[in-house]
């Protein structure tokens, strides 16, 4: 490499540098007419040849950066020439002039701009000539801890920061410069088309003349966040400022959304236009502080407006703003949940009064008992379940799509939303006698979607409704009384076998399941194992039946055994005489199954029994009809195969009913017109015919529905078992509690077993004090003798 050009290896400093500066002048003054290949050589040549000579004259070296020391060698002739370069950038900056006194704003930021380009353009050059220099003396110098030291680009910037950029106009250039890019960003939030390359560049600039003075290599924001950034963001303010209080005063609150919205995006897209990354936030903390912030009242104010009128884009709009101000949604998700709570109740109420009208109404087609039975029946809350369930439905998925839409699920207005749903859904019209009137219309709606051809379910999909059952459910408080009645229809679809189907039914356990637990669930789970083993049972009698029997000799029949401890239903409230044509196949089941299982015992229940029976002395043509009936009815109808007329009493003494189930029962017959009443009345003194002439368009006749008097029967009876197995569950809360805590005061207890009984229901506080008065009588717990409020677990 010292062959280069033909240039002398060694020379002394002053012909070095007087060579060396010709080609620098030209680089920094007059780089528009090139720099060509051969020249750079020559020039990098000249600093490789000066670095690496050894043969250096002392008296020729001025101003040595460090003293002579024959064992650096080559990197001590460096000093010199990194000395005449500082010294060279600052005279070259001094001879620069804005004129910053005495220049426009405008034509001052048009020269800065033009002397940066020039300036930085040519040093990339200068940087690439002292290449070798960068590489030796200057990396030594560096790694020995020299502060002031840096690579020559490094050093060509902080000459331009300490020689040019603080010194124009006397240290006031930098501030008009400032002035004349504010103007122009102004220019361009007034809507005016601008340069914003020449705003990028001046901010370029002051990001580049920050230097981390304890690490050279790396280079900090202090320039640009003093002298561009603070100055940017306090004009952002005051200009933000005075046009939100102007529009807000002359325009409407959802017009103000807007233009602060779109002036966000103004901001945000202009930090990507040119202005540093790190200015984002401040910017737009600035930019919500004055537009949003100062505003927050105004459109709080307009959130309840907007909620009346459905405007969802207007919401969400709201939103995406004041989400920027956390603490101003507060009280957005207050007016939310208010909002929210009354339009539930609104809408059960128009359900309620529905439901009364249509009792109305069909009152004044009755006498005039049945008008009394039959408002005191709506009175009590007697809505149709589908309706009701649906209507709890549409407000929740109204409101939980705004809360998606909208509110992009915050959990906030989520939690407001679950709030006021578990207000309307508890505390409405219909339940205003009783809060567990929700969970039961709720156990009945499912019911209806699990039982065949249901018309739920084929509104919306099987898996939907079942979905729906278990939103309104999540609200319900009182989940022992859904549990009750779910448990009750469960029951009757199991031994009815009106199911949709086996999977359907063990997908809503599953749902049940995963929201309350395995206990809460084990009961509907041990019915579907008794139904299974029921089958087996059937299929095992049948077979010996057929061994041992004629076909002539037997009955289609089918029996469902249930343990009692898991089914809800009850002992029969009525004797009954079983019909001889079953009574052998009674005695039969009877017999094989004590043979089978030795000591237990089969408790009957005849009222939930069913049959077909054929009306074979009247036909649709040639074909009988066929008569879907309890089993009580066709105890009465078996009757009249021996005769065609029975009085009331004398039907009364054949099946051994008694006076108001068999009024229930001859109640349908009579109505279906398969028995004719002699004087129109049911009861003592009315005697029956068989209607030889009885006709119906369907060959399938279904009367075994059930009596009116029988649901309400079993609806009380459900709500009385919920009462007692309520107090069970509330004393074994209080000795679990007692066991584990030893003491405690009586307001600490009773607040303890409301929290650990709230997910299953809400136990009242009267409640909750009886039963430690009844504990109290056991003697599980005991008084304190020095402190009466306290109790004590008795071990």
């Amino acid at each position: 490499m010292a062959s280069f050009s033909g240039v002398q290896q060694s020379k002394d400093l002053a012909t070095t540098w007087s060579e060396l500066v010709a080609g620098i002048d030209q680089i920094m003054n007059n780089l528009s007419e090139g720099l060509s290949y051969k020249k750079w050589m020559e020039l990098y040549t000249l600093i490789y040849n000066h670095c690496t000579s050894s043969r250096m004259n002392a008296a020729s070296t001025t101003e040595p950066l460090a003293p002579m020391n024959v064992n650096r060698g080559a990197n001590l002739m460096g000093a010199d020439l990194y000395s005449h370069l500082k010294t060279y950038l600052k005279t070259h900056l001094q001879t620069l002039n804005l004129d910053a006194d005495t220049t426009s704003e405008e034509e001052l930021l048009l020269r800065y701009v033009k002397e940066w380009d020039r300036y930085t353009s040519a040093c990339v050059y200068v940087n690439h000539i002292f290449r070798y220099l960068n590489r030796h003396w200057v990396k030594r110098e560096i790694d020995e801890g020299r502060k002031d030291v840096y690579e020559v680009y490094t050093l060509t910037l902080v000459t331009w920061r300490d020689y040019f950029f603080h010194f124009q106009g006397h240290g006031q250039g930098q501030t008009k410069l400032m002035s004349a890019v504010l103007r122009l960003i102004q220019k361009q939030r007034d809507g005016e088309t601008i340069d914003t390359s020449l705003v990028k560049k001046v901010s370029e600039s002051f990001v580049a003349l920050g230097l981390d003075e304890t690490d050279t290599a790396k280079g900090n924001l202090e320039a640009y966040k003093t002298y561009f950034e603070a100055p940017f963001l306090a004009k952002t303010e005051t200009y933000y400022r005075m046009e939100s209080e102007k529009f807000i005063s002359e325009n409407t609150i959802t017009d103000y959304m807007k233009k602060a919205e779109a002036r966000l995006l103004e901001e945000e897209n202009r930090v990507q236009m040119y202005l540093h990354s790190d200015t984002q936030k401040p910017l737009i903390n600035t930019c919500v502080n004055v537009l949003i912030k100062s505003h927050t009242g105004p459109i709080q104010e307009e959130f309840q407006t907007l909620l009346d009128q459905d405007k969802l884009e207007d919401l969400s709009r709201m939103y995406g703003l004041l989400s920027r101000v956390p603490e101003s949604l507060d009280k957005l998700r207050q007016i939310f949940e208010t909002h929210v709570r009354k339009q539930g109740l609104s809408t059960v109420e128009k359900v309620a009064e529905s439901a009364a009208e249509a009792a109305a109404a069909e009152d004044e087609d009755e006498d005039e008992d049945a008008p009394k039975k039959k408002s005191a029946k709506k009175k009590a809350g007697e809505v149709d379940p589908k309706n009701y369930v649906d209507a709890l439905l549409v407000v929740h998925q109204k409101f939980a799509k705004l809360c998606s839409d909208a509110f992009k699920d915050d959990t906030g207005f989520v939690a407001s939303l679950d709030k006021a749903c578990r207000e309307f859904v508890n505390r409405n019209k219909v339940c205003r006698e009783s809060s567990s009137k929700s969970p039961e219309l709720l156990a009945k709606y499912a019911d209806a979607v699990l039982r065949k051809s249901n018309k739920v379910a084929e509104e919306n999909g099987m898996e939907n409704a079942l979905n729906n059952v278990m939103t309104v459910f999540r609200y319900v408080e009182d989940k022992d009384v859904f549990q009750k009645f779910y448990q009750m229809h469960l029951s009757k679809r199991l031994v009815f076998a009106t199911s949709v189907s086996d999977d359907m039914e063990e997908t809503m356990i599953s749902k049940l399941k995963e929201a309350c637990g395995f206990e809460f669930t084990s009961k509907l789970q041990r019915m579907f194992t008794d139904v299974g083993v029921s089958k087996d049972l059937n299929d095992q009698f049948r077979q010996q039946m057929d061994r041992t029997h004629d076909k002539e000799d037997l009955t289609d029949f089918y029996i469902l055994v249930g343990g009692t401890a898991q089914w809800p239903l009850h002992a029969p409230n009525t004797h009954f005489n079983l019909p001889d044509d079953l009574l052998k196949t009674y005695e039969r089941f009877q017999q094989f199954y004590s043979h089978k299982h030795t000591g237990r015992k089969l408790n009957w229940l005849f009222q939930h029994a069913k049959g077909e029976v054929k009306t074979h002395y009247v036909k649709a043509g040639k074909t009988p009809y066929t008569l879907l009936v309890t089993l009580y009815q066709l105890g009465i109808l078996l009757q009249f195969n021996t005769a065609t007329s029975y009085t009331h009493e004398e039907l009364e003494g054949a099946t051994g009913l008694n006076e108001d189930v068999l009024k229930g029962q001859l109640g349908t017959l009579v109505k279906s017109k398969l028995l004719l009443s002699s004087n129109g009345k049911i009861g003592p003194g009315s005697k029956y015919d068989l209607n030889m002439q009885f006709k119906s368009k369907k060959l399938r006749i279904k009367l075994d529905q059930p009596v009116r008097t029988e649901q309400k029967q079993e609806s009380d009876s459900a709500h009385k078992n919920v009462e007692e197995d309520r107090k069970m569950v509330i004393q074994a809360a209080i000795v679990r509690i007692m066991k584990t805590r030893k003491a405690m005061n009586h307001s600490s207890l009773i607040a303890e077993v409301i929290q650990q009984l709230a997910a299953r229901f809400k136990p009242q506080v009267p409640d909750i004090k009886k039963c430690i008065d009844i504990l109290l009588e056991k003697e599980y717990i005991e008084r304190m003798e020095d402190q009466k409020d306290m109790y004590s677990y008795i071990a």
